[in-house]
């Protein structure tokens, strides 16, 4: 019994993830799709794949052109299905960007992304901090603060970093992996560490190491 187990289990393994594979790929969302009239704007050639992240509040996501979002990715906006927002787009993906796999981006009042953006995975973006100033209250019933969130064209944002409330990020920077953005980085430059640093910089001829103290 063991011997013809043995044989017949690499077949039916192979038509298990043949399977899945082709229902994976049958599932991504894409323009045509149901799915998409949700968002926004979800632009021509752009596509979610499957399995999805949690999500809701997509008429207030708008995704540009040619975008890939990978598996698992959560794109929301609000704080629950069906709440109001008083800012549209909340999120606002760029045309040609790839948002890596794992990856959640959740807005409250405003998330841009420009053209070309690349991150990596499990990279969270997020506009909105719980409150703790009052200390007869505990944080997680405290009111939120919310701050703009802007990401440059043609940047890239490494595996497991944390864009915060108030980060703004130039054109075509590097955000090391699991590097913490709390405030402005500048374009053309590589910042890391957290909370993240410039520690490289293009000054118009070469990129040149900075001796930063912080952003």
């Amino acid at each position: 019994m063991s011997t013809l187990f043995g044989f017949i289990r690499p077949m039916i393994g192979g038509v298990i993830r043949t399977t899945s594979e082709m229902f994976t790929r049958l599932a991504v969302i894409g323009p045509r799709d149901i799915r998409s009239k949700r968002f926004g704007k979800f632009g021509i050639g752009s596509s979610i794949s499957w399995p999805t992240g949690s999500g809701f509040g997509e008429k207030w996501i708008w995704i540009g052109e040619n975008v890939l979002i990978a598996a698992d990715v959560t794109l929301s906006a609000g704080m629950g299905p069906g709440q109001e927002m008083i800012t549209n787009p909340v999120v606002r993906i760029g045309n040609r960007c790839l948002i890596g796999r794992g990856t959640s981006i959740i807005g409250h009042l405003a998330i841009d992304i420009g053209d070309d953006v690349y991150t990596g995975m499990n990279v969270y973006i997020t506009d909105q901090n719980h409150g703790y100033e009052n200390l007869e209250v505990p944080i997680g019933k405290q009111l939120p603060n919310e701050k703009s969130v802007s990401i440059g064209e043609s940047s890239w944002i490494g595996s497991g970093a944390i864009i915060l409330p108030g980060s703004k990020i130039g054109d075509h920077v590097v955000i090391g992996a699991n590097s913490v953005v709390t405030g402005e980085i500048p374009s053309h430059s590589v910042a890391v560490g957290s909370p993240a640093r410039v520690v490289r910089k293009y000054d118009g001829k070469s990129w040149e190491r900075q001796d930063s103290k912080g952003s």
